[in-house]
């Protein structure tokens, strides 16, 4: 291990106590993913009843549905926002600090949550057009969230607890799929109890309740709520001692900032700074950048990838299985509201049990395991059950119901205790500070353009739930997985080492090899 050259104020971060603002800094960027996961998989709850709303043909005698191209824009163009902004607010972040973007991101997420919900028009068409257009934005703000909120608690947390601080703030994803479930299923069931108008046949299947059209509505306004509520705290948190002392040359101010929130002394100190500085402001457009970290980018952004493809692919096409392992009805048997209820109460249950878990278990075992083994298992065993889930589809549906959804949920548990946190963390600590958020982005939007991968193809192919489609798609994911694991080794392991030393800015021994042998001893 390289002997670490840092200046103070970096040396002080890194061998800190955790204290009461590490905490706080967890909550105020994690209620950042609370509502980004809220944002992104309430749609989910949601896509059924706004076909059963705008698109019903009485000629038809069965319930409305959204055309599959609608269907897959209603679901997926949040997504493609999320990309764009991940791109946009993680190259401003590395060039304008991280605390001038990280307020823009949250007014952007409040302003078109509220706006989303007020999607009017006077045809299906327009209302559908309007409510992309501002879920193309509210993704838009999302997509910020993700480099900012990495690079900040990466940049504010000790060496020792780095990993488990990145990874809590990515676990308030999973409180937020919760809530996504837990609101619309509580809403849908206030409503289901509405006393109707009389007359009005509120158990009729083809029937869609007046006040259904106000119940997607007050969902997707309810995202709103917790980044509004903490807009103010993001405000009055300072910047990073990194990118103050590092970027800006300033390490006075960097000691006097993190003096104000953390209990540590710092003494402040010019002298290293300039030749500090000059050793790396090699830009991310060069060979220097591509020798010491290319690799790596390719690694993170490779299994971000892969990974988002089988993830996305899973949460988005959850509604469609659901009905194979007992947990909803299919529509023609119940009403809009019942349909609602009961698809946001299988993504609650699968949430709960599967996913949520998954996020903590990777929070408490990273800094004992690793990130390179967790990533390691998580795929693999990903691949196992998405495997036997396709291999075995017909009987496991038609036979062992329940053991399909131990498989199902078993598939969203490791990648949450695996790569759906890992390629979050790894990008936080693997790349120099004058890059960091933008390389984080990169790797982000890399897993975007896999989650579309999962909205848009594999949601087409499988729209129709047929059992053969399902099942291919299944073993495909499945070696997705496997391509996931082999490109796991082109990351390497991050614990216990500062981010100056992981990165090589420090000027310890720049050496690949070291890296890898790193990795490889953490096998």
């Amino acid at each position: 291990m390289a002997t670490s050259n840092n200046i103070a104020v970096l040396n002080a971060l890194d061998t800190a106590k955790t204290q009461w603002y590490h905490v706080t800094a967890i909550v105020i960027a994690g209620m950042g993913f609370f509502t980004d996961a809220y944002d992104l998989f309430c749609i989910s709850t949601l896509s059924k009843l706004l076909g059963r709303l705008y698109y019903y043909d009485p000629t038809t005698g069965k319930p409305g549905k959204l055309p599959n191209n609608v269907n897959n824009f209603v679901i997926g163009v949040a997504l493609v926002g999320t990309l764009t902004g991940q791109l946009v607010f993680g190259w401003l972040g590395d060039k304008l600090g991280r605390k001038k973007v990280y307020g823009m991101t949250l007014i952007m997420m409040v302003v078109c949550a509220i706006c989303s919900g007020l999607s009017f028009g006077s045809t299906a068409k327009s209302v559908i057009g309007t409510l992309c257009f501002f879920r193309f934005w509210l993704g838009f703000g999302i997509g910020g969230d993700y480099p900012l909120s990495a690079t900040i608690m990466s940049e504010y947390a000790n060496k020792k607890t780095r990993g488990a601080f990145i990874a809590a703030v990515f676990a308030m994803q999973g409180v937020g799929i919760i809530a996504a479930g837990l609101v619309s299923m509580t809403l849908s069931a206030i409503f289901k109890s509405y006393n109707p108008a009389p007359g009005f046949k509120s158990n009729h299947v083809l029937s869609t309740q007046p006040e259904a059209d106000f119940l997607w509505r007050i969902v997707l306004m309810l995202g709103a709520v917790p980044a509004l509520l903490t807009y103010y705290w993001r405000m009055k948190m300072p910047e990073t001692g990194r990118y103050t002392a590092i970027i800006e040359g300033n390490a006075k101010q960097a000691a006097i900032d993190m003096g104000r929130v953390l209990d540590i002394d710092i003494q402040a100190e010019g002298d290293k700074l300039a030749g500090f500085r000059s050793a790396n402001e090699y830009p991310l457009l060069s060979s220097e950048f591509v020798r010491r970290h290319g690799v790596h980018l390719v690694g993170t952004m490779t299994t971000w990838f892969l990974l988002d493809i089988a993830f996305y692919s899973q949460n988005l096409t959850q509604k469609d299985i659901f009905p194979a392992i007992g947990l909803t009805r299919p529509a023609v048997e119940i009403n809009a509201l019942e349909e609602v209820f009961e698809t946001s109460r299988a993504m609650f249950v699968v949430a709960l049990f599967g996913t949520f878990p998954g996020y903590w278990f990777t929070v408490f075992f990273i800094e004992k395991l690793g990130r390179f083994i967790i990533q390691l298992v998580g795929f693999f065993m990903m691949s196992v059950f998405m495997f036997i889930l396709g291999v075995k589809y017909d009987y496991l549906k038609e036979d062992n119901k329940m053991l399909f959804a131990i498989l199902y949920g078993l598939t969203f548990f490791f990648a949450n205790f695996g790569p759906n946190s890992t390629t979050f963390v790894l990008p936080a600590e693997l790349f120099p500070t004058r890059v960091r958020s933008t390389c984080h982005a990169l790797s982000a939007a890399a897993g975007k353009a896999g989650a579309m991968i999962g909205a848009f193809v594999v949601q087409s192919y499988t729209l129709d739930a047929k059992t053969s489609k399902i099942k291919k798609a299944l073993i495909a994911l499945a070696f997705t997985n496997m391509l996931g694991f082999a490109f796991t080794f082109l990351v390497t392991e991050t614990k216990g080492r500062s981010l100056e030393e992981i990165t090589g800015e420090d000027g310890g021994a720049d050496d690949e090899k070291r890296d890898r042998d790193i990795a490889m001893r953490s096998i």
